[in-house]
This record gives C-alpha cells, structure tokens and sequence, in this order.
C-alpha cells in the first residue's frame, strides 16, 4: 500500500492509502498429475471483455453479478445466453453508483455492492432493486489512528462484514507488520476484531515540515503475508505464509490448524517481478483512499486503478517469494479454502485446497495467471486474460474429488 498522510493542523493536505492486491496454455482434460489435477476445460465462457473482476455472485437464477470498476458498470452475466444486462447508471443518486468494485451475496437473496466512487455500501434486493446504503468509513476517523474501512475481504452467511484495518504507522511511527481483522455489524455499524494477520512488509519515507508532513508507506512487493477469507458460519480461515499452514478461528473463539505444508523456496528474478506487477494491473490495480484534513474536519475518497503503473526499479524486492499469495481466500460453500500457491514466473496457476480441518484435500492447475474468485452452485468461477490483459469471466465444474 501506498500511504501519504497529513498532520492535523495547517493547510489543506492530501492522503492516499493503495492497499496491496495481487493479481496460454492449451488446456487438458482433468487428469492427476504428480498429485495436482488440471481444473479445466471451462464448462462456460463468456465472450465478452471486463476491464477488472474482483468477485461474481451468482443469481438464484443463474445469472451472475458482475461489477466493473474500470468500466463503471454493474452487470448481470448470463453466461449461458452469453448476454449481459446493465444493472442501475452512472450517478451519484438513487439506483446509481460511481465505480462499482464488488458484489457479495447476502441473506433473503440480496447483494451487497461495494461503490467506490460514491464511498458507500448498497444492499440490492432480490429483484436487484437498490435499497439501503452505508458509507465504506466506520466510525470517526482521527488522523493518526487506525482506520477500519467496510471494504468487504468477506461476508458470512448472516450477512456480517469482515475488512481489514488500515493505517498503522500514519501517525509517523514505523508501520506494524500486521493488522486486525474485523467483523462489522452492518445493522448497528460496530466492529469487533476476530483475528490478526501478517501484513506485507513496509517502507517508509517521511517529508515536509511538522505542520504538512508527508508520510509515505510502500509495500515490498512478494514479501510474506497471510492471506484470509471468511467461511459461510463466520469463521476467519488464515493462511500463514511463514510456515504454510492453515488456520481456522470459529466465531466462538476457538481455533485450529493443520499441519505444515512443505515448500521449495522460489527466488526473484527480472521474470518474477515483471510477472508481479503484470498481474497487479490485471486486477484493476489497488484501491487508493483519498484522506483530506483541513481544519481538523476529514474527508474521503475512494477509487481503483489510480496512481498508475510502476516500472519494477521502483519497488524494493525480497530475494525470494513466499509460499503462497496474500489477499483474499476464496472458500467454497463446503467450507474449503482455496489458496493459491507461488510458483515459478509462467507456470500454472496453482491452488491447494483444504477442508475445515486445515487438511489438504487436493492441488488444482488453472492456466498461467487464472484465478478463481467465486463459486456458486453451478460451479467455479474463474478470470482469465488476454494478450491486452482484458477480463474475461470462466465457469468451471467442481472437480469429482471435491464434490
């Protein structure tokens, strides 16, 4: 992440936070191979270009939401058909959204979409009508405090959000090298903290004199972080990249891990780092958070794919990767995690699966640079990219081990 904050006092300054994301060959039909099974080919595809996909929710009807932020639009995917509808406009008003993000199913059939551009959360309706909103900020922000943004990395099946804490180090302190994650009541808007994850780690640079000070907080691109996601029971499944294992936290407090799973380390050449930031502009690039203080009075702006494309001399970079990727966890409605696995720059893309005990049921290949961001009943959802590293949304059976 990419972080500028001001002091309290003095004249206007601007902030910006730009949290971290990550993100052919010819496909075979699923066979074992040393272990790992093939997950293709795909069982639909659409024919039709997305500018970013971040997550889909599959429609009681077999539609499946779809929100663009690079192309401003919210859409509802037949894939089958191979159509798409344009849900809702452009526009700062009722049954409108500026820079749509991601959709997340929640109870009685409704979806959450995130609206970047409009700094709000907004509850769809089964007939996908736009109901009530909530703004992405929770809370009184203060500068120089962590900052809890409702940017969902998951929503369990009552509906709760779950997000990460921002911030650390703003105060110009060094930054930490983890953060809280926080389940958010949408009902009553408070937070309670359920677990605690490695963040990547950091630089820092600060500027200016005391009453405008710039601090700037750079992630180190493939260093060490866990990745999470959150089961439909409101559990928090950890992946801990320093010694690859899974971790379970139940909403009860109670927590489990499996055992260890074994990793040759993968070191970092010119190949790897222009992998690395070739898949951060696939996905839309990160989200920056616009902080303006004048007069002790805060605003916020949200927006992905701003701040544009760095050149790979500008980064810092660790000798080698970590064993798995950070970010979100995908996890499938049996409970199982899917975390995706660092390989060698132009090798498949590789996911372990492990069931709720922390055991690994089984190793699946996608094609160079897929990945797999949602499931539904009718399958795996998948985005893959062309030669101009355009969006393009799969559907995949569930592999028979797993069904």
């Amino acid at each position: 992440m990419a972080l500028r904050t001001p002091t309290r006092n003095g004249p206007p300054c601007r902030g910006s936070l730009l949290p971290a994301v990550f993100l052919s060959a010819v496909v075979v039909a699923p066979e074992a191979v040393s272990g790992q099974t093939q997950l293709g080919p795909p069982a639909a595809t659409f024919p039709e270009d997305f500018g970013a996909i971040q997550t889909v929710r599959e429609l009681p009807d077999g539609r499946v939401l779809v929100a663009d932020p690079l192309s401003k639009t919210l859409y509802a995917v037949d894939l089958g058909a191979g159509t798409r509808e344009v849900i809702g406009r452009e526009g700062e008003g009722p049954e409108e959204y500026r820079q749509p993000d991601s959709v997340w199913p929640l109870p009685g059939d409704s979806t959450l979409l995130v609206d970047l551009g409009n700094g709000r959360l907004v509850v769809l309706g089964p007939d996908l009508s736009f109901g009530e909103t909530m703004p992405i900020a929770v809370g009184d922000f203060q500068p120089g405090q962590p900052l809890v943004l409702a940017i969902p990395q998951g929503i369990d099946g009552s509906g709760n959000i779950y997000a990460r804490v921002m911030g650390g180090g703003m105060g110009g302190g060094p930054p930490p090298d983890s953060a809280d994650i926080v389940r958010v009541d949408r009902a009553t808007r408070t937070t309670e903290t359920v677990a605690r994850f490695k963040t990547q780690d950091m630089t820092q640079t600060t500027s200016g004199g005391a009453n405008n000070q710039n601090i700037s907080i750079s992630p180190i691109p493939l260093s060490p972080e866990d990745a999470w996601g959150i089961a439909q029971d409101g559990s928090v499944i950890l992946a801990r990249a320093g010694s690859f294992y899974l971790e379970r936290i139940r909403p009860d407090g109670s927590a489990s891990q499996g055992s260890s799973i074994p990793f040759d380390p993968i070191g970092i050449g010119t190949r790897e780092k222009e992998e690395y930031v070739s898949e951060l502009g696939r996905m839309g690039g990160g989200i920056r958070v616009g902080v303006e203080v004048v007069n002790d009075q805060m605003s916020m702006t949200f927006a992905r794919g701003a701040g544009g494309r760095r050149e790979i001399d500008q980064y810092t970079w660790p000798e080698e990767k970590p064993p798995l990727y950070g970010g979100r966890i995908p996890v499938d409605p049996m409970g199982r995690a899917w975390v995706r696995r660092h390989v060698d720059a132009g090798e498949a893309s590789t996911y372990d699966v492990f069931d709720e005990s922390g055991t690994r049921v089984g190793t699946f290949l996608l094609e160079h640079g897929k990945r797999v961001i949602g499931f539904g009943s009718s399958g795996i959802y998948v985005v893959a990219y062309d030669e101009f590293d355009l969006n393009y949304l799969e559907r995949y059976d569930m592999p028979p081990s797993l069904r």
